[in-house]
């Protein structure tokens, strides 16, 4: 029998009433209610046959992971979980397929999100905020020292189990040492808004252990605090906020975790404090039991099935090489630009504000603008960094008639954001324009959609 007919089966279980309950059956384990689900994946509750114990089974149909390209994130957060075996990491059991299915067999953390607690409770007391900073310390610790950097951690990756303990899970955007380039820095951009690290926005390579500290210490502030250091809606305002490490540590917290905060929200990664740096510190080190890591424990078991993606089906016209990384609460994927124009593809990109980012200098900008808006037959007035630009047929507000503004702000000395938002006129010549821009400046349209598109 092959491996693919072992791993999934249905059976069917009688009831009292004598209906019938279908079952489904992964290996050895009973599959349940689902606990999640998103764009790819489906999470359901799964109890072992044998021990009764409980896990988390994440369901990926291999023909989504091929048109979404994100085959290659899933092998890497397989590949990376079955490096981590620490009390503060969600252990991968086994990986399990089918033809068309992973099943990726995880520990069950029964207290959700940190996340959630924060936001139904509140800020934490500074003993159980320090508890869960310290494991939180221990889990990405243990990772460095194995080569694992997890570049988006957040509240909503950082787990509790039924225990109280955290449990670091979604390594998906991780990156390995050979990932590192030849000057020994990363340079992939990657991460979620509110927590990423500027070093990571100037796009010039960052030290992974380095970048994770601060996105640590994001954590930290929010759990003692009960609100981000770091927000705005706007995010050529939250950049420049992050750039700057511009927030305000408050000053009813103790002297200890407010110093703790200011080593770690450093907005210079060769000054910002060392893993090191943190355990040797006195107020971390309160009631600090460090967790002793499971690397004695057997391996993770791998279907051969697993990883086979060759026999299945994908859009011609989609390459399954070269998978680009995918996350809902991935802000930026820009080497020279911010592209979320896939996270839009319903939306009338014609009624909105769009903004996207360049490493053209603000002059060279306003002038291409400017050169594109007089080209079209635009009438356009500059004041600093700011364009107006208007066409009207004979004076009157018609047909054909557009009002634009655009805006360069700068978010570094090498990274701008260009805002271009329309007053009122024709949908249909101002995603002429826009098309025009993208051309010139090189910015992909991403789909067919337009500049990307973000409502302030």
């Amino acid at each position: 029998m092959s491996s693919t007919r072992r791993t999934e089966e249905v059976v069917e279980k009688k009831k009292n009433n004598n209906n019938n309950e279908r079952i489904l059956r992964l290996g050895n384990y009973e599959l349940g209610r689902t606990l999640g689900e998103g764009n790819f994946a489906k999470v359901k509750l799964a109890k072992h046959l044998h021990s009764s114990l409980p896990f988390a089974v994440k369901i990926l149909d291999k023909s989504n992971l091929i048109q979404l390209k994100i085959a290659d994130q899933i092998k890497r957060e397989i590949s990376t979980l079955k490096l981590l075996k620490h009390p503060n990491v969600v252990r991968l059991h086994e990986v399990l397929a089918s033809k068309t299915k992973i099943y990726m067999v995880l520990e069950y953390a029964t207290g959700g999100e940190l996340f959630d607690k924060i936001a139904s409770n509140g800020k934490l007391s500074e003993a159980e905020g320090r508890k869960f900073f310290q494991q939180l310390i221990d889990g990405v610790g243990y990772c460095h020292d194995k080569g694992v950097f997890h570049r988006d951690l957040k509240l909503e990756n950082v787990l509790i189990d039924a225990k109280g303990n955290i449990k670091i899970s979604d390594f998906g955007l991780s990156a390995l040492p050979q990932h590192i380039g030849d000057d020994g820095l990363l340079h992939t951009t990657c991460g979620s808004p509110n927590y990423v690290a500027p070093e990571v926005l100037a796009n010039r390579g960052y030290n992974g252990a380095t970048s994770d500290i601060w996105s640590c210490g994001v954590i930290l502030y929010v759990i003692l605090t009960g609100y981000l250091p770091f927000d705005d809606r706007n995010l050529a305002v939250l950049y420049q906020k992050i750039f700057k490490g511009d927030t305000r540590i408050p000053k009813w917290l103790s002297s200890g975790a407010r110093n703790m905060i200011k080593r770690i929200l450093d907005p210079n990664p060769n000054t910002r404090i060392t893993m090191a740096g943190i355990k040797n510190d006195e107020w971390f080190k309160q009631d600090y039991s460090p967790a002793v890591p499971d690397d004695d424990e057997e391996d993770t078991y791998f279907d051969d099935e697993a990883f086979s993606m060759s026999e299945m089906a994908y859009d011609g016209n989609k390459s399954p090489e070269s998978p680009t990384l995918i996350n809902a609460f991935q802000l930026i994927g820009m080497s020279s630009y911010l592209d979320l124009s896939g996270f839009f593809e319903k939306e009338d990109v014609s009624e909105r504000k769009i903004r996207f980012t360049s490493n053209h200098s603000a002059k060279d900008l306003v002038a291409r603008i400017q050169d594109i808006a007089t080209e079209m037959g635009f009438r356009v007035q500059m004041k600093n960094r700011r364009l107006k630009a208007t066409r009207e047929h004979r004076g009157q507000k018609c047909v054909g008639s557009l009002s634009i503004a655009a805006e360069v702000i700068e978010i570094s000395p090498s990274l701008y954001v260009v805002e271009l938002r329309k007053s009122y006129g024709d949908s249909t010549v101002y995603r002429q324009l826009c098309t025009k821009l993208s051309k010139d400046l090189g910015v992909p349209m991403g789909q067919g959609q337009g500049l990307i598109s973000i409502e302030a």
